[in-house]
């Protein structure tokens, strides 16, 4: 693929995940933010069993920062009571045993946090929410401040 359209491509794929985000509901986002880091993990791992650490650690600081500033920052620690207070304490020990994953090229703390994250995933899933089809269209700006507080 030549530059040009590598670069183009790139773009379609960042407009096409910006509308998405901009149209999803706060139930969604938080799908999207699960799925996001279950995607930088795989990838991670891949990596590892490829030994392209300068990649695995990129993936993996990606993951990190999308369980601490995506999902670990919509809690709502007032409003979510005890179990905010567990899915933070989670999300703390996930994101260290990443970080200790990215330094020990260790495949099975990947596992074990992929294991973890699909199981949040599975249950906020089962949560539901309003469809994607049926769910009122945010307002500008509306989708980052309501962002699925739990």
């Amino acid at each position: 693929m030549n530059p040009n359209t590598y670069s183009a491509l790139n773009a379609y794929t960042r407009s096409a995940l910006e509308m998405e985000v901009n149209s999803a509901n706060p139930h969604r986002l938080i799908l999207m933010l699960f799925d996001g880091a279950l995607a930088a993990i795989a990838a991670a791992k891949g990596q590892i069993q490829r030994q392209q650490t300068g990649e695995k650690g990129v993936m993996l600081s990606k993951a990190i920062s999308i369980i601490e500033e995506g999902l670990r920052l919509s809690l709502d620690k007032t409003a979510g009571g005890q179990l905010a207070e567990q899915l933070d304490a989670l999300y703390e020990y996930m994101s260290h045993r990443l970080l200790m994953a990215n330094i020990n090229n260790d495949v099975a703390a990947i596992d074990e946090v992929t294991a973890l994250l699909n199981t949040l995933r599975d249950a906020w899933q089962q949560i539901g929410g309003p469809s994607p089809a049926t769910a009122p269209a945010p307002q500008p700006g509306q989708a980052a401040a309501s962002y699925g507080k739990i």
